[in-house]
């Protein structure tokens, strides 16, 4: 069964959080992610990028104390670094949502966004193209269409 997609977000906060939910789920149970996000959303100014992008190393410090959020230093330093980057697209023509149309089908959008941002793996960009209404394959295709890795591997052998 296929669930309805979501919508294209109205604003790069959207995009930032939309891509800062799925760094932070990675390897974390999604309950401790949506117990946590109030938290998340208050402590990154509500994921507005150029507020993000401008916190400092002392100010992510600061961020990997407080109990409101998931402490995990390299997920918070990721997510600033993300939003430097949603911040400089957000500034082409096109906007994000350019950016994203341009890359091209979504695995070679995928390896792409893979590249350019941190915390984003195979999984987590099908995610995330697919959270902010970009045109996805069906998940099955999609793991077909994936070149094998080391741990795919393994468990087709088995």
């Amino acid at each position: 069964m296929r669930h309805e997609q979501p919508k294209p977000p109205r604003d790069l906060a959207g995009y930032l959080e939309a891509m800062t939910r799925i760094v932070f789920s990675s390897g974390i149970s999604w309950r401790v992610v949506e117990a946590k996000w109030p938290g998340i959303r208050d402590a990154f100014s509500d994921f507005q990028p150029e507020r993000v992008a401008r916190m400092t190393a002392r100010d992510v410090d600061r961020l990997a104390k407080d109990t409101r959020v998931i402490r995990n230093l390299p997920k918070l330093e990721a997510t600033v670094l993300n939003a430097k980057e949603v911040v400089a697209i957000g500034k082409a023509p096109g906007g994000f949502r350019g950016y994203l149309r341009s890359l091209g089908p979504a695995p070679v959008a995928a390896a792409a966004l893979k590249k350019r941002f941190r915390y984003l793996g195979d999984h987590g960009t099908y995610y995330f193209l697919w959270s902010v209404g970009e045109k996805v394959p069906a998940w099955d295709e999609w793991e077909k269409a994936r070149p094998a890795t080391a741990t795919r591997k393994r468990a087709t052998r088995r």
